[in-house]
């Protein structure tokens, strides 16, 4: 697998795991809960899903589009990056990974509250406050988002000058749980509860061992890039 391949396949990954962790998880069950609110019209859900995903996936482009390009736009600033970024993406993982295994533990920015006036005002909007949705509660960030988002994602893309894939790839990667639990919604299933519940449980495994494995690719750049130690 190429570089680029994988680096799109972190990207989703980022995404996804930012959907089902517990930070921005009440404003992702009440994502389910606006675009679920049709359930016996199952093409209104559908469509509120597609919505709600595009709008989603524009704002995280949008915001990857302004973080790239002003740093990669500013000469100095850019060749820095290009000369060290091997040796500030060591510590950069590291800082991330022990926030994922919650030996850090940053501030919350208070998204449930937001969350919720959020999708207060989107109900106002019918079909087209889905997107709205997307949008607003994309940039309702919280402290596990932002720092996937900031502090992973946005560094992969500098570093492949990716500014509309990989920042794409990763608001699809966050709208992905919550259009599936929709539409299971929309079709019936009775064990969306129990199914939800299992993915939640699955979100801290998944979440510790991205958290380690960040460390240890974080610790293998600081060996590598910093420190001149060939580790293999």
């Amino acid at each position: 697998m190429s570089p680029l391949f994988l680096a799109a396949l972190s990207a989703l990954w980022l995404g996804i795991l930012t959907s089902i962790s517990p930070c921005p998880l009440a404003t992702n069950i009440a994502a389910i809960s606006y675009l679920g609110k049709q359930a016996q019209d199952t093409k209104a859900v559908f469509a509120n899903g597609v919505l709600y995903t595009i709008g989603r996936t524009a704002t995280y482009v949008v915001l990857g589009v302004i973080a790239v390009t002003s740093i990669l736009s500013v000469p100095e600033l850019s060749f820095f990056l290009q000369r060290y970024m091997g040796k500030l993406m060591g510590p950069i993982l590291i800082a991330v990974g022990l926030v994922l295994i919650e030996v850090v533990r940053l501030p919350s920015f208070g998204g449930v509250t937001i969350g919720e006036k959020i999708q207060a005002r989107a109900q106002i909007g019918g079909i087209w406050g889905a997107g709205a949705l997307g949008m607003l509660f994309a940039m309702s960030f919280c402290p596990t988002s932002a720092a996937l988002f900031f502090g992973s994602l946005i560094p992969l893309a500098i570093d492949y000058k990716s500014v509309l894939v990989l920042p794409g790839l990763y608001g699809l990667g966050t709208a992905l749980p919550v259009f599936a639990f929709a539409v299971l919604i929309a079709l019936g299933a009775k064990s969306v509860a129990a199914v939800f519940q299992r993915l939640t449980a699955l979100e801290v495994w998944a979440r510790r061992v991205t958290g380690a494995v960040f460390i240890l690719i974080g610790i293998y750049f600081c060996s590598t890039y910093i420190f001149n130690v060939s580790i293999g």
